[in-house]
């Protein structure tokens, strides 16, 4: 969410607006948009509803990764409708700005 912060003028020009899902409480999720400046919307999600409903809970990890989500993005068109998913291998993989610019301008 950070580095998508550090990019979001270069994400908003291609047209694509930014919100971020977490199984995080509100209150986490407020602390840490202040902290980092996040000025995108930020959904806490605890019961992880969304997260199971998009197939991203992390089932197969051990240990202290087991259930979180996998990071990623998915890109829809102004009907909702998935046009594009961003997710790599890995809790901590991210796909690149790049990436997500390429797949919000496919959809136009």
């Amino acid at each position: 969410m950070v580095q998508l912060q550090k990019d979001l003028s270069k994400i908003e020009a291609a047209g694509t607006q930014i919100i971020g899902i977490s199984y995080d409480p509100v209150e986490q999720l407020a602390k840490f948009s202040e902290k980092k400046s996040i000025a995108f919307p930020l959904l806490s999600d605890p019961e992880s509803t969304a997260i199971k409903a998009y197939g991203l809970l992390n089932k197969e990890a051990k240990g202290k990764q087991a259930g979180i989500p996998y990071p990623g993005t998915f890109v829809l068109d102004s009907e909702g409708v998935v046009r594009a998913k961003l997710f790599r291998q890995g809790p901590l993989a991210r796909h690149t700005t790049d990436e997500l610019v390429k797949a919000a301008e496919g959809i136009k």
